[in-house]
């Protein structure tokens, strides 16, 4: 269990070794095509140290890796701010996300799939912008202090905010995210934001759930305890390799990601246990509309 950027280094370094493996190259061989000591290609290939994007772009153009994805999936690993568009909007936020919410965003941003479990909230990206102010504030701790510090506060909460919402447009992507949501009944139930902030976000859920890149299903109370009782979490897989995929489980203070084959193979199978015990697609659809008619 390490924090993002070990896990990248990680990461990144076992697909670059099978990348330079694929191209028929010894490690020796490598470095010298990029004019390096060999130790620093171990070094970065076991993830013992870290590596600068444009050593990567020289790695990945000796091995003529061709394929813009997955270049862009590694630079990104690397600690890329390259990019046109909106492949890295998230830097200009850097003044108010701490360093393991802007690795979530940029797995987030990079991935093919994401399966969640959310057991309190609605997923950040299916909330409003109403909720997701109500969600967050809560979050910050609320604004007492001095007049400057709820200015503050309110700034910070107005960044947040945009943040939660760009995040979404991996959803209209092309290709889109591909999310799967298994959503605890009391995610639902919980008022957050007051009566019409939650009226208007179950309509919001009633509209992502009709999307085809999102299936979305709900677990109700009567399912009783369930596998995923200890808390949410999330699973990101990336199209281009398996071996990138994560479990991402988020505490009060920061993220910790689970790695290890043994740790993906058994939150699958939690998550895979979880979607056997909700409700269809179809049934959560109906069964969204009718807590929001107050059945």
């Amino acid at each position: 269990m390490q924090h993002g950027p070990a896990v990248r280094r990680r990461k990144l370094g076992a697909e670059l070794r099978a990348l330079r493996t694929g191209a028929g190259l010894t490690s020796g061989e490598a470095a010298r095509l990029v004019g390096w000591h060999q130790s620093k290609v171990s070094r970065i290939e076991t993830g013992a140290s870290g590596v600068k994007p444009a050593d990567v772009r020289l790695l990945l153009d000796a091995y003529a890796v061709g394929d813009g994805q997955l270049r862009e999936l590694l630079l990104v690993l690397a600690g890329s701010d390259e990019g046109g568009g909106r492949h890295h909007w998230w830097h200009a936020y850097r003044g108010v996300l701490p360093p393991t919410y802007r690795d979530f965003i940029s797995l987030e941003s990079q991935a093919g799939a994401m399966r969640t479990l959310e057991t309190s909230v609605v997923p950040g990206l299916l909330q409003t912008p109403e909720y997701a102010r109500a969600v967050t504030r809560a979050a910050m701790g609320g604004a007492d202090g001095t007049v400057e510090d709820r200015d503050g506060l309110e700034e910070r909460l107005d960044a947040l905010v945009e943040v939660r919402i760009a995040r979404q447009d991996v959803l209209r992507g092309d290709p889109p995210l591909e999310l799967s949501a298994v959503l605890d009944e009391g995610v639902l139930r919980r008022e957050i934001g007051g009566p019409e902030v939650m009226a208007a976000q179950l309509r919001r859920l009633e509209e992502a759930a009709r999307l085809p890149q999102v299936r979305l299903q709900v677990l109700p109370f009567a399912a009783g305890a369930h596998i995923g009782i200890t808390g949410p979490f999330v699973i990101f897989s990336f199209s281009r390799t398996s071996d990138l995929d994560v479990v991402v489980l988020d505490h009060l203070t920061s993220s910790l990601y689970l790695e290890r084959k043994e740790d993906l193979r058994a939150y699958t199978e939690a998550f895979n246990t979880l979607q056997i015990h909700a409700l269809s697609p179809e049934d959560s659809l109906d069964y969204i509309a009718g807590i929001g008619d107050g059945v």
